[in-house]
């Protein structure tokens, strides 16, 4: 496959892929074990492993230089262009890439001192993002290929219960903080939170533990940062939703933590609470009291949309 003529739609992403230097492309000697500790779906270890790219191929070609544009940045804010979808290179394409780039994102958090359980901890969204493709389309594949990139450049960390990641503020966010009485401004160092999905209830106290522990992490690891904010951006700050919830939902404990800004569309909201079952907005099922929440927000004309919200550092 010429892949060139693949990526000729995204123009800036090729002059980039072109002029990146860095290590050659290799994946694991024990490709399967190491699929395995990444918490890769046993159902695709075997499709893995039969499809690897060979050299001298395109997709080899590609693969070196997607690694190639990760260990460039390792750890900087300011990120390389994001991955685009190629399903032309099959369903696995960009698990190779993120196998290929991981030892040298290992061997960049030991220079940090970063505990092996955390690499581990964080690494595992592979597999989980696998799932979430399995959950969401029923075929396989890697849900969100750009998101991982945050993990393979040594920006988020899997903490207990939730991940975070070193980021900057974005003007809305900044002025709103701003206004609340912070010295802070467009690109002042925060803290980003994410909730993975198959990890379990997302309850007070699992929360909690994992504030402390990105508390105690940050400073430790990345001590010229200084973040004086966390901000979270994410369906499960919908207000709206939350009303039609029980006042003990975790949900809504979880949103009382921050100070909520502005909103957002966010298409992927039906997505992440139903999977596949979302195809059809009208039936959605009704199994537990969030999808209940969720199908009655819609019916009764509610959007699909997010909240921003932060709180302090």
């Amino acid at each position: 496959m010429d892949v060139k003529a693949l990526l000729s739609a995204h123009p800036a992403w090729l002059d980039h892929l072109e002029s990146v230097d860095g290590p050659d492309f290799a994946l694991p000697a024990d490709l399967a074990t190491e699929l395995l500790r990444l918490a890769v779906p046993h159902d695709d270890v075997g499709a893995v492993v039969a499809a690897a790219p060979q050299p001298g191929t395109g997709a080899w070609w590609l693969a070196e230089r997607c690694v190639r544009s990760l260990v460039s940045t390792m750890g900087e804010l300011s990120g390389p262009p994001w991955f685009q979808p190629l399903p032309e290179l099959g369903p696995y394409f960009y698990v190779y890439v993120f196998l290929a780039a991981l030892p040298h994102t290992r061997a960049y958090h030991r220079r940090l001192g970063i505990p092996e359980e955390v690499s581990w901890a964080t690494f595992t969204d592979l597999g989980r993002n696998m799932t979430v493709h399995r959950k969401r389309h029923g075929t396989p594949g890697l849900h969100a290929p750009d998101w991982f990139m945050l993990h393979a450049r040594g920006l988020l960390y899997a903490l207990g219960r939730l991940q975070f990641n070193r980021a900057r503020l974005g003007q809305v966010a900044a002025g709103a903080i701003r206004e609340a009485g912070l010295p802070l401004g467009p690109g002042s160092p925060a803290i980003d939170v994410h909730v993975p999905d198959f990890l379990g209830p997302l309850t007070p106290e699992a929360c909690e533990e994992s504030f402390a522990r990105a508390r105690r992490f940050f400073p430790r690891h990345f001590p010229d940062d200084k973040p004086l904010v966390m901000t979270c951006g994410s369906w499960l700050l919908n207000d709206d939703l939350a009303r039609r919830l029980p006042d003990g939902s975790n949900i809504v404990a979880f949103q009382r933590r921050f100070r909520l800004l502005h909103r957002f569309d966010d298409s992927e909201m039906l997505a992440f609470v139903y999977g596949a079952d979302a195809a059809d907005p009208a039936a959605l099922p009704r199994r537990t009291r969030l999808e209940r929440a969720v199908a009655d927000h819609v019916a009764a004309g509610g959007t699909c949309h997010g909240r921003v919200g932060w709180l302090p550092f």
